[in-house]
């Protein structure tokens, strides 16, 4: 795609978007998406946390998003690499994250001052248990959580089964985040069950780390808008000491900020039926078919 360059007056660009104007008062954006094709285009004010030019990604930790999203640190996407060039921790930026169903990037990204102190990425205490990350091959420790329904359950309930562990919080909205892991377990739930001659010794498990909105009313919500199958499905809540415990074993990073919001990693877990680790999917450039075949694999795997 061709690059553009179009100079563009914040004044009308707060007009649309309701953002606060930064100290300059005219940006220059290259843009790499034509505009008739996105569902929601903001414009937002940051700083700069993180830059990997190699992984197409920026972490920023940005203002709040009104009627979107709530301020946080997280990482984005980028369409161009040449869009990070020059920037670094610590650099305010202004930036046009472009969001569709399934998918959200940031197209346009200027500096707007010069750098300050990097932006915390930690937020308040919090109690955690001391504990090692799983390598494969070692088996998950029992945790007990609280499912969708109220019920108490332990994770060496799934003994026997293929179980695939996964990270979220329900009142997330960014489509490459939560949204993903909610509909990429769907996806994979449809392929398991459709699959000719697919295990049966198999289950789901979604595990909130916001156990103070996420209750089982709210998780049973969320789960039924993603047609989840309860005997193959579970959605728990549980004490937030156990809940970043196995995040841990399993490489998952949250934190919320002053104000309450919370940030993270990706991360799925899958354990073979013995309960050993067999494999640790990161980010999101992985697919429900991936996913299936996984478990696939896993539910054979026995003592």
């Amino acid at each position: 795609m061709v690059r553009s360059c179009s100079s563009v007056i914040l004044l009308a660009l707060l007009a649309t978007t309701g953002c606060k104007k930064p100290s300059d008062d005219t940006v220059t954006f290259y843009t790499h998406e034509p505009l008739q094709e996105v569902r929601q285009v903001f414009q937002v004010r940051g700083l700069v946390v993180e830059v990997k030019p190699l992984g197409k990604s920026i972490t920023i930790k940005h203002e709040e998003i009104p009627g979107y999203m709530s301020a946080m640190s997280m990482p984005f996407e980028v369409k161009d690499t040449n869009l990070l060039a020059g920037l670094e921790p610590g650099d305010p930026v202004y930036f046009r994250l472009v969001v569709t169903e399934a998918y959200g990037y940031i197209d346009a990204i200027q500096k707007t001052g010069p750098k300050t102190n990097s932006p915390p990425t930690t937020g308040p205490f919090r109690l955690v248990r001391d504990v090692e990350p799983l390598k494969p091959g070692e088996s998950l420790p029992e945790y007990h959580f609280t499912n969708e329904l109220g019920r108490p359950f332990s994770t060496a309930d799934y003994r026997g089964q293929a179980l695939a562990v996964e990270f979220l919080f329900t009142r997330c909205p960014f489509p490459n985040f939560c949204p993903f892991m909610a509909r990429t377990f769907q996806s994979a739930q449809t392929n398991l069950l459709g699959m000719a001659g697919s295990p049966t010794n198999w289950h789901l498990l979604t595990i909130s780390f916001d156990p103070d909105f996420d209750t089982p009313e709210v998780l049973k919500g969320y789960a039924e808008s993603h047609g989840y199958n309860s005997n193959r499905w579970t959605f728990a809540t549980g004490e937030l000491i156990d809940i970043t415990a196995i995040g841990d074993q399993l490489g998952l990073s949250f934190w919320r900020d002053e104000a309450g919001s919370i940030s993270h990693n990706l991360r799925v877990g899958v354990f073979d039926a013995s309960g050993r680790l067999r494999k640790i999917f990161t980010g999101n450039q992985w697919t429900s078919q991936e996913l299936a075949d996984e478990m696939v694999k896993a539910a054979a795997a026995q003592n």
